[in-house]
């Protein structure tokens, strides 16, 4: 998992993180379930790390950090021409901090554009078509397909949590004035 394997290498800088805890709960959120805006990927991130919150709250548990992970497009128009990435979001609070942070985007090919937007369908579905496997999700990812397992899914999700991160493992210079 993503998060255990961030913490793990934070921890090697850092050892306040050496003995965190890794919860993971599987929340909703009111964004689409394939993304489409990196403004749908920040607010699905941002709303998964509150109903964790929530979540915990319920059973009167409580965290020192919040995460919310968040995976789907981006498309941009660049002289005329569109490009679609596959992006990531983390975004992390611990209720008075917060910061969000950004996977690495890859090119994804048209036809598989095609097939997940004008289609409406799932962007796992449609890899799990074009790699001939199932359940690549839960493995590497599109990530790993699109770059022929170089980078995987969880890769890309721990460059985002990384990013999210800093300003609880570097506070030094996150909070000075």
């Amino acid at each position: 998992m993503a998060v255990r394997a961030t913490v793990a290498r934070i921890a090697t800088i850092d050892p306040e993180w050496v003995d965190a805890h890794v919860v993971a709960r599987q929340v909703e959120t009111d964004v689409p379930a394939m993304p489409l805006t990196d403004w749908q990927l920040m607010q699905g991130a941002r709303e998964r790390a509150f109903a964790v919150r929530e979540s915990l709250k319920k059973r009167r548990l409580e965290a020192d950090v919040y995460v919310g992970l968040e995976g789907g497009f981006h498309s941009i128009s660049v002289d005329g021409e569109w490009h679609t990435f596959l992006r990531g979001w983390a975004y992390a609070t611990d209720g008075t901090t917060s910061a969000f942070g950004a996977a690495p985007s890859i090119t994804v090919p048209p036809n598989i554009v095609k097939s997940v937007v004008q289609g409406r369908r799932e962007l796992g579905l449609v890899i799990d078509e074009v790699a001939g496997a199932r359940d690549v999700r839960s493995r590497q990812g599109a990530w790993g397909v699109l770059s022929r397992d170089l980078v995987t899914r969880s890769m890309s999700f721990e460059l985002a949590l990384i990013a999210a991160f800093a300003p609880f493992y570097n506070s030094k210079i996150y909070n000075a004035e």
